[in-house]
């Protein structure tokens, strides 16, 4: 029987002021203004000034908009990680569920849904990252934005993803997946 779509509702489930406190530390260790930031992120100053106080629950693409530009993975704006955060788009909810290290690279795991009937475009992560992601219901159609691939219950898509890709669920039943996110190691 399919799960019920979850609620939407953008942004991520820990302390807004957590995430604004790692944004601004990552992007001032960094030495660049918040004008700089907010333009190279494509995101509004008055947005990203927002995100940095905690008044603001920004979207899932902001936050990876923001992390590209600093050169970071996600999960380095979680300074206290709380048990599997969830994060939501306009199509995707993912939740956190480990975070691992390797000499070369750092690795995200997440479990992922996609509702029917929205496409989400997200914007591109910093050079090298990959996406890899197992499909377990649903219909998947995934993938750099200009070329996306389609995958069914039991398929695997992967891409690089410093380009600006999509996600949607074909049909009308929720996709259930697990995205797993690669950083390279600059």
């Amino acid at each position: 029987m399919p799960h019920p779509p979850p609620a939407r509702r953008p942004g991520l489930d820990v302390d807004p002021a957590v995430v604004g406190r790692r944004v601004r530390a990552l992007r001032e260790e960094r030495g660049i203004s918040l004008s700089t930031l907010a333009r190279l992120a494509g995101v509004g100053k008055a947005t990203l000034s927002g995100l940095e106080n905690g008044t603001r629950n920004p979207t899932l693409e902001t936050l990876w908009a923001v992390t590209a530009q600093l050169g970071v993975p996600f999960t380095a704006l979680l300074a206290e990680p709380t048990a599997e955060p969830t994060v939501h788009g306009t199509a995707v909810t993912a939740t956190l569920l480990e975070v691992f290290d390797d000499t070369d690279a750092t690795y995200e795991l997440y479990r992922m849904h996609v509702a029917p009937g929205i496409v989400q475009i997200s914007p591109a992560h910093q050079p090298g990252v990959t996406e890899h992601i197992t499909v377990f219901g649903g219909v998947l159609r995934a993938g750099p934005a200009d070329a996306p691939l389609t995958a069914p219950a039991g398929g695997h898509l992967r891409w690089t993803s410093d380009v600006p890709h999509s996600y949607a669920a074909v049909g009308d039943d929720e996709v259930a997946a697990t995205l797993l996110l690669r950083y390279p190691r600059g």
